[in-house]
C-alpha cells in the first residue's frame, strides 16, 4: 500500500552518504533538496555543505539543487556553492527532476536524488525513475504543512522499516 513512497535508501544524513562508492557504481549526477537535507530550514550554506560540494566536484559528479522554494532562498544558499539550481520546482512533479538531469547531462540510470521528505522529494524522484536516498531532517523546526506531513511519513517509514526487517529474517 505504501510501497510507492518507500525510498530506495534511508540514511541518517546527507553527510554520511558514500558518494565515492556511488561514483564507482556509475552514478554521475546528484540532485539535492536544500532545506533540512543540506542545512536547517532557511539557513545559508555552511562549511559542511561547501565542503560536500567541493568533494563532489573532486570526485567528478555534476550536481543540481531542486527546491520548491522561490529563487531568493535558493540563490542565497547557492551563493557559496555555485552549482546548478531549479527553484519553484513543484515537487513531486517529475518535470524538474528531468530538467535537472538535462542540465547535468545525466539520465535516470546515472543520477541519484537526496532529500528529506517522502511525499515531495522521494515520491517525485521515484516517479521520475531516479535512484533516491531519504535522509533524516537536519532540524526539527519546520513549517506547519511539513510538520503535518511528518506524521504521515512516520507511518510510511514504520512499514518501510518493517519490510526491511522481514527481508533480513
Amino acid at each position: 500500500m505504501f510501497d510507492r513512497f518507500f525510498p530506495d535508501e534511508y540514511v541518517a544524513s546527507t553527510y554520511v552518504i558514500p558518494f565515492e562508492k556511488l561514483y564507482e557504481d556509475g552514478y554521475r549526477g546528484v540532485i539535492f533538496d536544500i532545506d533540512n537535507t543540506l542545512v536547517p530550514h532557511g539557513a545559508p550554506a555552511d562549511e559542511r555543505a561547501k565542503k560536500l560540494f567541493r568533494r563532489l566536484e573532486d570526485i567528478g559528479f555534476c550536481s543540481c539543487l531542486i527546491s520548491n522554494n522561490q529563487e531568493p532562498r535558493v540563490k542565497m544558499f547557492n551563493k557559496d556553492i555555485g552549482t546548478n539550481y531549479i527553484f519553484n520546482a513543484h515537487k513531486p512533479s517529475t518535470k524538474n527532476y528531468i530538467r535537472a538531469m538535462e542540465i547535468m547531462g545525466t539520465d535516470r540510470t546515472n543520477t541519484v536524488f537526496v532529500g528529506d521528505q517522502l511525499f515531495t522529494d522521494v515520491w517525485g524522484a521515484k516517479r521520475a525513475g531516479i535512484h533516491n536516498i531519504l535522509v533524516k531532517p537536519i532540524h526539527p523546526k519546520e513549517e506547519i504543512q511539513i510538520v503535518l506531513k511528518r506524521y504521515l511519513e512516520k507511518i510510511v517509514l514504520h512499514f518501510y522499516k518493517k519490510r526491511l526487517k522481514n527481508r533480513e529474517n
